[in-house]
């Protein structure tokens, strides 16, 4: 069984035991996060998809972590006009752990 959901503008396909890493939730770690903007479930009986989300289904999932990904390098210039910027980025995440998909 497995679920789509929608969690920080992207969405994710899960089943029960997978490990994701999402955008940055305000959770602590070790702690039970519950993600009921399903939009699609598939079971033993079919496909059940929602308008836009999926009425009565949630995934419970456990906070494993939190933490920011590698460092990117974002280096823009102009040519022949002596400008040029250089600027780094690392993107905060929360890595979780799928427990159960309810539905």
């Amino acid at each position: 069984m497995y679920a789509i959901i929608e969690t920080g503008g992207k969405q994710y396909k899960v089943e029960a035991g997978d490990t994701v890493f999402i955008e940055k939730l305000d959770a602590e770690e070790n702690t039970e996060v519950t993600f009921d903007k399903v939009i699609a479930v598939s079971g033993d009986a079919g496909m059940k998809t929602g308008n836009p989300y999926v009425e009565g289904a949630a995934v419970t999932a456990k906070v494993v972590k939190n933490g920011k990904a590698r460092k990117i390098v974002v280096f823009t210039y102009k040519a022949k006009k002596n400008e040029k910027r250089k600027k780094g980025h690392r993107q905060q995440y929360t890595k979780v752990e799928i427990l159960s998909v309810n539905a």
